[in-house]
């Protein structure tokens, strides 16, 4: 098992000793929240947050997912995950190019989680049709992944049609490509790439998305290594791990708290670090 701190929405100046900090408490990675704006009129729910609400981001400092993860993949030797970057509302040459850049600065320790957002209006402010946002992040994974492969790469498809280009620098190792979402679609699209990535539910829905996650990989021939991280607010056990990990669960994001209430986030650094601390001492030293 892997352990990920997800403390999303930090202060800004929070991010990189809080990093560093981490790192020699002997955690693995660093996930990064994604979130491009707010806006002040929205009607759709949420299905991760607890009352539906996306009122729990407003007014938080989300640090650009590229910005962060090339910050943190300098500053220390974590692996750094995206979780997840929105994708069809980037366009994928672009985010191919950022991507790349990142794995390149960090040495390769970065994983590409994407995903779909689920609210209509990310997609109005930025140009970007919500309808066919399914089969538009389809052709986005196909298009990172190859241009980050390296050489000329060309596409025409249904929602993007280049002629053949190539960027520099690339990976120094295929870009592990990392689906999140809990739709059938969702948990196919993982199934053909690189690994899951879940946003927090009971183990009984865990269990049954990973036996269908499985499945679909099954029915695609998929073989090798999958990774599949999963999302814990508040307490974690040692036998919550080791239950986790019994199912397929490869890598867990850690949050010791509930990162969807409401207000900005006051508690000090030092707080944070401790709690982080007591686990690694308690559960990480034991795996």
């Amino acid at each position: 098992m892997r352990f990920h701190v997800g403390e999303a929405v930090n202060p800004v100046k929070n991010y990189l000793p809080f990093a560093k900090a981490l790192e020699s408490l002997g955690y693995d990675g660093f996930a990064i929240s994604d979130s491009i704006l707010y806006p002040r009129d929205s009607q759709t729910s949420y299905e991760y947050g607890a009352d539906g609400s996306r009122a729990f981001i407003e007014n938080k400092p989300v640090v650009e997912s590229f910005v962060l993860a090339s910050a943190i993949g300098v500053a220390t030797s974590l692996e750094i995950t995206t979780s997840v970057v929105k994708l069809p509302m980037r366009h994928p040459v672009y985010a191919a190019k950022l991507a790349s850049s990142v794995a390149a600065m960090a040495n390769g320790r970065f994983n590409f989680g994407v995903g779909l957002s689920p609210w209509p209006e990310d997609y109005i402010a930025l140009g970007v049709p919500y309808e066919g946002r399914g089969g538009r992040l389809d052709e986005c994974i196909e298009i990172v992944r190859g241009l980050t492969g390296g050489g000329y790469f060309e596409y025409h498809g249904k929602y993007y049609d280049f002629p053949a280009i190539k960027i520099n620098p690339i990976p120094s190792c295929p870009l592990p490509i990392i689906v999140g979402g809990h739709s059938d679609p969702a948990l196919k699209r993982a199934a053909r790439n690189d690994g899951w990535s879940c946003a927090g539910a009971s183990f009984a829905e865990l269990v049954a998305m990973i036996k269908k996650l499985n499945s679909f990989r099954s029915d695609y021939g998929r073989t090798g290594d999958f990774r599949i991280f999963e999302s814990d607010m508040g307490k974690v056990t040692y036998d919550d791990v080791k239950r986790k990990e019994d199912t397929g669960v490869t890598d867990l994001i850690l949050f010791f708290r509930n990162i969807y209430e409401i207000g900005e986030d006051l508690e000090p650094i030092s707080e944070k670090i401790d709690r982080f601390k007591r686990f690694s001492d308690e559960v990480i030293a034991r795996t």
